[in-house]
């Protein structure tokens, strides 16, 4: 599937009140997975069962890295990593088959250590931006149907719940049950 992306100058670094974003590259995979490791412990300590630690490595992200975008986020132009995501153009394992009408958030995560209040609603936005601005007027994501408090978190930054998936096959080969869920991008 082919996508109209942003022009590369603008691909490669927009910023954020207190943040700068990236495209990743593969010199960051070590990275990536590191700031997945950490949200994973994160969760637990938590008590949200989700992800895991050591559940995707450098594969995963070299992959994406090739099938679509991954971004970082760092503290400022050139400080430490602050968060990632990755944005995917079509998501058939959670969303069936479906027009060219939307970005798919994943992996949203950032790092307690360096991340200033609000930078996972900063990602999501830069998330949102990229999106509308390849004239895709939708961003959807799922989280993890028995994760209540992530839901919540999406809800109060304006997405809609629009369905879910029982059988969803994931991350380390599991199936789990997700709920679907989308928000309208202004344009422009």
């Amino acid at each position: 599937m082919t996508h109209t992306s942003p022009s590369s100058a603008e691909s490669s670094l927009t910023s954020s009140p207190g943040l700068s974003f990236r495209r990743a590259g593969e010199s960051d995979l070590a990275e990536l997975v590191r700031l997945r490791d950490d949200a994973a412990r994160w969760q637990i300590a938590g008590g949200i069962d989700q992800w895991k630690p050591g559940e995707l490595g450098p594969e995963h992200f070299g992959a994406r890295l090739r099938a679509g975008e991954v971004w970082i986020a760092t503290a400022g132009p050139g400080g430490p990593s602050a968060g990632a995501w990755e944005l995917w153009w079509d998501d058939e394992s959670a969303w069936g088959v479906q027009p060219p009408v939307a970005g798919y958030v994943h992996r949203l995560m950032t790092d307690r250590s360096t991340a200033p209040p609000g930078a996972g609603r900063a990602l999501l936005a830069e998330a949102e931006r990229r999106i509308a601005a390849s004239g895709r007027p939708l961003c959807r994501l799922d989280c993890l149907t028995s994760n209540t408090r992530l839901r919540r978190y999406y809800e109060e930054a304006g997405y809609v719940v629009v369905g879910g998936q029982a059988g969803k096959n994931g991350d380390g080969g599991r199936t789990y049950g997700v709920t679907l869920l989308e928000k309208r991008l202004r344009e422009g």
